[in-house]
């Protein structure tokens, strides 16, 4: 119990309302508001985002100070030091592993990395044209219909098992989604390679020739997958918390999860930093784009810099640079005109007095989607591989909140529609 208590006075009740005060380990202190609904009131906080929904152990971010931790760990140690899968491990299990655990945990996760071969029959179903995300959001909800060994939530053992699931398929699924737009056979999955050296072999490899997978691109896909790892209550975290306070089985939530994630303000960020590329069109043009911009009358904005969350820089956008240069040196890019575009807005932007003042930094979306460009990954694949990389983190959030005391998520309202009404035939209206 908190020892710790703010006092307040609203007009026309006359004893003050007492709100406990929690602190956590690390960030702000919250209010516990829930003693309002026994006065008659809510809060009123549109996109929550000044309420503390949960109680969380996985991730920290402070957004003035650019700092993102998981389960304590500096995210650019991770990103230099350890690899996405032994990131898995700390998100979900709370520490890193020895390297027995470690091991183990990759192998179970290799053992998974297949689909259920009547999953291939979906696709047919599917234009071939259809959005991967779109795809991707049927094809995930329905892995419920196969695997119903792993849907009783009360049971640890099916959670693990789900969670291995779908860090195991997703990159499989992704891939699926990739080759049926394409009107190649599926890949099936080569337990052989990594993590990232698999999905690349699934996205690019052929039935008719060994797959050859460059160390350099293996290994920024890692980051990239590494670095969306987690990122705290976000809008596609949070559904997945709010579906699964249900009692909706993981694959439905992580469905959920899919959904919220396509939108533009989430992971279609990096999409649309492609985008944005391709309306510039040329490198003549970059300084009409700023100028407008910078223009606040003029709704054009500049997408991939700056950040919501964080005030000062993002921690991510570092690594991610440095894996940029490596995969553009390793291609030997040097005549695309969209990531001539690219490279130099970002010196504009590193150097450009109203991007500093403003703190309108490169975030990771802007190097992301360079990276996935450079490496040939169609734009409309970029949040699919974001939600790849993200599966982990809502695995971890959801089974946190299985695993403890919750209660169904029901957000409450400012009513500010007609008071009650008779209803008139029609004949008079």
């Amino acid at each position: 119990m908190s020892d710790k208590k703010a006092t307040l006075h609203v007009d026309g009740i006359d004893e003050a309302i007492e709100l406990p005060i929690y602190s956590g380990t690390l960030g702000p202190d919250v209010l516990d508001v829930g003693g309002l609904t026994s006065k008659g009131m809510f809060t009123y906080d549109p996109g929550f985002v000044s309420t503390a929904a949960c109680e969380s152990q996985i991730t920290y971010i402070d957004g003035g100070k650019g700092v993102l931790l998981h389960r304590g760990y500096p995210i650019d140690q991770l990103a230099e030091e350890s690899n996405y899968l032994e990131t898995c491990y700390l998100l979900l299990y709370g520490e890193l592993p020895s390297q027995e655990q470690y091991d183990t945990f990759v192998n179970t996760v290799k053992n998974h990395t297949m689909v259920n071969d009547q999953i291939r029959t979906f696709f047919n179903g599917f234009r071939r044209d259809a959005h991967p995300m779109a795809i991707m959001c049927g094809v995930v909800g329905a892995l419920s219909a196969f695997y119903h060994d792993s849907l009783d939530i009360s049971d640890e053992r099916h959670r693990q098992v789900a969670a291995f699931r779908l860090i195991a398929k997703m990159p499989t699924l992704a891939a699926m989604s990739y080759k049926f737009s394409i009107g190649q056979p599926f890949m099936y999955p080569d337990n052989e390679l990594d993590y990232s050296e698999n999905f690349l072999h699934m996205m690019f490899g052929t039935p008719c020739e060994e797959s050859k997978i460059s160390p350099v691109l293996a290994r920024a896909m890692d980051r990239i997958f590494l670095l969306h790892a987690d990122h705290e209550q976000n809008a596609s975290t949070s559904t997945v918390r709010l579906a699964g306070s249900s009692g909706a089985n993981p694959f439905a939530c992580i469905a959920a999860g899919i959904a919220a994630l396509w939108g533009p303000s989430h992971g279609g960020a990096n999409e649309a930093v492609l985008e944005m590329l391709e309306e510039i069109g040329d490198v003549s043009r970059i300084e009409e784009f700023v100028a407008r911009a910078k223009d606040k009358d003029d709704p054009f904005r500049l997408m991939g810099f700056g950040h919501r969350v964080y005030k000062n820089f993002d921690p991510r956008a570092k690594v991610m640079k440095e894996a940029a240069d490596e995969v553009l040196a390793e291609l030997g890019v040097e005549n695309d005109p969209l990531l001539a575009i690219a490279k130099e807005l970002e010196r504009i932007a590193l150097e450009d007095e109203y991007f500093i003042e403003k703190k309108l930094y490169p975030n990771v979306d802007f190097y992301s989607g360079i990276i996935l460009k450079a490496i040939g990954i169609p734009t409309s694949m970029f949040t699919v591989i974001f939600a790849v990389g993200r599966t982990v983190g809502w695995i971890a959030h959801w089974h946190e909140m299985i695993s403890g005391s919750y209660r169904i998520g029901r957000p409450r309202q400012l009513y500010t529609g007609h008071k009650q009404r008779d209803y008139v035939a029609v004949d008079k209206r």
